[in-house]
């Protein structure tokens, strides 16, 4: 299983949206979102997992974005307060998996599920805080969650021993995306052929976005478009395509063309290094088309290429 882990930013949102209303996320995908805002894409989303009866894990205790107080402060009447009840009506829903961030908060919402008659093995938690594993084994002493998302160490393997789901950032975020001209192609993971034998269940990933977030994004002086593949050992390796004329933030348009004539010319020349997939044959289009989407576009559809590569690579191998 994959659980890829997105923080829930308007075009990570839609890149979902795109994929589950198309039937293309595959039976062994299910997305978790941490929210960062109350917004109507959100709870679109939500609808159409629903719709689909696809699951999809809600984080209701994000750590970062605004998404808890805006639920808190929702008036009467605004369109905050249509889409809290939105929220709140669709969270009951069998295919939205009740999630939680192990974290200060997350005994109020335990002990708020427990009175609702939740039982916690159709809950969902995410593990990364030592100092939380106690109260995980105390909560969770006779019944395990459905997933438990968490690191790699030796301290999270001890304690959790069942259901557990492999959590790491595999992109090696640059702090430029000019600098990403110096590597142009790297290793990503290679959690998707050891995770069953290494005792998980499933594998999660930050995808080509990485585990740093954000509250505002800023003009690139380049874009960078990520492309991730499988090597020819079966690993996962990420292409980077970098604009040219990165010295201003001007012009974005012409930036974008720079980096997505370099995707194609690779495409054209090694065809069978590309899983065929909406994200990336829709990059295709813009080429030809000489159209330029916008920024967040170019991040959704980078995350749409790996999600759906992901999803028929696991229903192939079964």
């Amino acid at each position: 299983m994959y659980f890829p882990y997105l923080r829930g930013r308007q075009y990570e949102l839609l890149a979902l949206r795109e994929l589950v209303t198309n039937s293309l996320l595959g039976d062994s995908v299910i997305p978790v979102v941490e929210p960062v805002r109350l917004s109507s894409t959100l709870v679109k989303l939500m609808a159409e997992f629903i719709e689909a009866k696809k699951g999809i894990a809600i984080i209701r205790n994000p750590a970062v974005g605004t998404f808890m107080s805006e639920l808190k402060t929702a008036q009467e009447n605004s369109k905050e307060a249509v889409y809290k009840q939105r929220f709140t009506e669709q969270y009951k829903n069998e295919f939205i998996i009740k999630s939680l961030i192990m974290k200060a908060d997350a005994n109020t919402f335990l002990g708020f599920w427990e009175d609702q008659g939740l039982n916690n093995s159709d809950i969902l938690i995410v593990n990364t805080d030592r100092d939380f594993i106690d109260l995980y084994e105390k909560k969770f002493k006779s019944t395990v969650p459905k997933y438990t998302l968490m690191p790699d160490e030796s301290v999270f393997r001890r304690k959790i021993r069942e259901n557990k789901v492999l959590l790491d950032d595999k992109f090696e975020k640059q702090q430029r995306n000019v600098d990403y001209q110096k590597l142009e192609d790297e290793f990503f993971s290679d959690d998707h052929l050891y995770y069953r034998e290494d005792g998980y269940e499933g594998f999660s990933d930050y995808s080509v976005v990485g585990n740093e977030y954000f509250e505002k994004g800023f003009a690139p002086y380049a874009i960078a478009i990520h492309i991730v593949y499988f090597a020819s050992d079966k690993t996962l390796r990420v292409k980077h395509f970098v604009s040219d004329s990165n010295e201003d933030i001007t012009n974005p348009a012409l930036k974008y063309y720079e980096a997505v004539s370099k995707l194609v010319k690779c495409y054209e020349k090694e065809s069978s290094l590309f899983e065929n997939t909406r994200g990336l044959e829709t990059f295709l289009q813009h080429y030809h088309q000489e159209t330029y989407p916008g920024l967040g576009t170019v991040k959704k559809l980078s995350l749409m290429h790996h999600i759906e590569m992901i999803g028929k690579h696991l229903s192939r191998a079964g």
